[in-house]
């Protein structure tokens, strides 16, 4: 399935059905009098989070959605059917905001939360109504209210406890085969993953968490160079960073270019990313000389929690697992 993390559509709630005009006509009984019912109200159209869904590809040819008018009014002071609401289903983490100002107007961050988007139209009151003592036989009713049309804009910001970044070819899809049970593809060039993979990672101890493969970043990626600013926003939701760099392709000269490259794409294109807690890991120590370009990394960045690993060989994912459990649930203690 196609990854669809935007979409423009219409929600229409159905129109309150007309107010009946009907007077009461039977044989044995002289005076019938008025008997119009009202009209149904119009279905509402209702905006329901789910995890079972995880783009908004359906939404891609889908542009229109209408829930069902009223019912007419019946004689008999019959009441009109109410029209059936138009319930849509989205994926946890959208945000949906009106189209042509661009305000917010509701964030889905739970599964089973609902919004009514557009109220339906009120029904029409039938004759029967407006029945008093000077007009004992109106011979009028009203016509439904009609339903609320809205153009609304939806964007998917997948939530996950942690994201995996770092530039084109780090190992960041290696790394989350090997920690879930997910399975994105892998490949020895750059860009291999065009859309963000959620995994769930579970540990000896602790609640399940999900961690998320962001799409390789590269310079300008604020700006939308590369893959840029399309997968930008679904790092906001995270709590904690994976910051993996390619030991292996440290330059000596710079041995921080990488590292700072991808900081400063994350501050200029949101404040929340550059204030997020990171986990620096430096990836690929299986490959020849990938350690001594590591040690000129730490020596440059002069911080000594820096975890090396290698995705590979699995070597110290162990330990990385530990720690991003203890960033997601504390520790064993507190568990």
């Amino acid at each position: 399935m196609k990854f669809i993390d935007e979409a423009t559509i219409t929600v229409q709630s159905g129109n309150g059905g007309r107010g009946c005009v009907s007077f009461r006509r039977e044989k044995y009984i002289e005076r019938g009098g008025p008997d119009g019912g009202d009209g149904g109200g119009g279905g509402n159209v209702v905006l329901v989070a789910t995890a079972d869904t995880r783009t908004l590809y359906e939404f891609r040819r889908r542009r229109l959605i209408k829930a069902q008018n009223g019912g007419y009014g019946m004689g008999a002071k019959r009441h009109g059917q109410h029209g059936d609401d138009m319930i849509v289903y989205l994926p946890s983490g959208t945000l949906v905001s009106n189209a042509e100002t661009g305000e917010l107007i509701h964030d889905f961050l739970s599964p089973g939360e609902r919004f009514v988007i557009a109220k339906g139209g009120i029904g029409g009151r039938g004759n029967k109504k407006f029945t008093t003592s000077r007009n004992r036989a109106p011979r009028f009713a009203q016509t439904g209210e009609p339903g609320e049309t809205l153009q609304i804009h939806l964007e998917l910001k997948l939530i996950a406890d942690v994201g995996i970044i770092g530039f084109p070819n780090a190992g960041k899809s290696t790394l989350i085969r090997v920690i879930s049970s997910a399975r994105p593809k892998t490949a020895d060039y750059p860009f291999t993953t065009l859309v963000p993979t959620i995994g769930m990672v579970q540990y000896e101890w602790g609640q399940p968490f999900a961690v998320a493969d962001i799409p390789g970043l590269i310079e300008g990626a604020h700006e939308g160079v590369g893959l840029g600013t399309t997968f930008l926003k679904h790092i906001e939701r995270t709590s904690t960073l994976v910051h993996l760099i390619d030991a292996s392709a440290i330059d000596m000269e710079a041995p921080l270019a990488q590292f700072e490259a991808i900081n400063r794409e994350l501050s200029l294109f949101s404040d929340k990313l550059k204030t997020k807690d990171q986990i620096v890991v430096l990836n690929k120590l299986d490959i020849s000389g990938a350690d001594e370009k590591a040690d000129a990394f730490e020596k440059a960045l002069g911080k000594p929690d820096v975890l090396r690993i290698s995705a590979a060989s699995t070597e110290g994912v162990d330990s990385l697992k530990e720690m991003l459990n203890q960033a997601v649930n504390g520790t064993e203690e507190d568990d």
